[in-house]
């Protein structure tokens, strides 16, 4: 694990929009700033550190002042409850990709895509809409000394390309999100990917469609409106019905 002694770090190799994200920022933490990152271990899944916001709130309102434009909600700044679970399971079965090509769908802060990395993966990509989120992704793959490839694109209306392993934590967050990736999720399982989902039960996983692989009690939660869940699972499609 590297240590940081304050932001932005290692200023020659990170763009100007990581440089933004991470001001403030360090590790071990100064003093606590409800508007800044820190870099922190994640509850189910210790091995991967990652910075995430005090305050994620707070840190948006901070991030759209600098910037002076209306931004995304940063998604990338919580572990949300389906990718620790899934980064959790991926870490305790390494073979379902090692030395397979592996995509990070939705990735978020790249909790999933880095322990795809450490299970021993033969390639990674996350792939996010957000561009704050591939700017997290590569700083927190740089903290844990993983090689990660990074893709800023909508991936929902094809099939996964030539993928071996799709990895997506919490995305089935609401109805509009799961319309698109049900359907991509029955394609990429339909050319032969394996697929698998962490999903806290926000009861947009359609019954008889996906397995439950292995549910974990107790999870650690990683957002306000998740504070009444207290378990989150695994899931992979068994349905062709999925595809569109």
């Amino acid at each position: 694990m590297k240590t940081y002694s304050g932001a932005p770090y290692a200023v020659a190799t990170h763009s100007a929009l990581q440089r933004r994200l991470l001001r403030n920022a360090s590790f071990p933490a100064r003093a606590p700033q409800q508007d800044a990152l820190h870099m922190t271990p994640v509850p189910m899944v210790p091995e991967v550190h990652l910075f995430l916001a005090e305050d994620s709130v707070l840190l948006w309102a901070r991030l759209e002042a600098e910037a002076g434009t209306p931004l995304p909600a940063p998604y990338w700044a919580t572990a949300w409850p389906g990718g620790q679970a899934l980064a959790r399971y991926v870490l305790d079965n390494p073979e379902i990709v090692a030395g397979r090509r592996v995509l990070d769908l939705a990735s978020g802060s790249g909790l999933v895509a880095i322990a795809a990395a450490q299970a021993g993966a033969a390639e990674v990509t996350a792939a996010d809409t957000d561009a704050y989120a591939i700017a997290a992704i590569q700083a927190n793959a740089n903290a844990n000394g993983e090689q990660i490839a990074t893709v800023v694109e909508d991936l929902t209306g094809g099939d996964g390309s030539d993928f071996e392993v799709i990895l997506a934590g919490d995305c089935l967050y609401n109805a509009d999100v799961a319309a698109l990736m049900l359907p991509f999720i029955g394609r990429a399982m339909n050319r032969g990917a394996t697929v698998l989902l962490g999903d806290p039960g926000r009861g947009y996983a359609p019954p008889g469609l996906l397995r439950t692989l292995t549910t974990y009690q107790e999870a650690v939660l990683g957002a306000q409106e998740d504070g009444q869940r207290n378990e989150t699972s695994v899931l992979t499609p068994v349905a062709v019905a999925l595809t569109s």
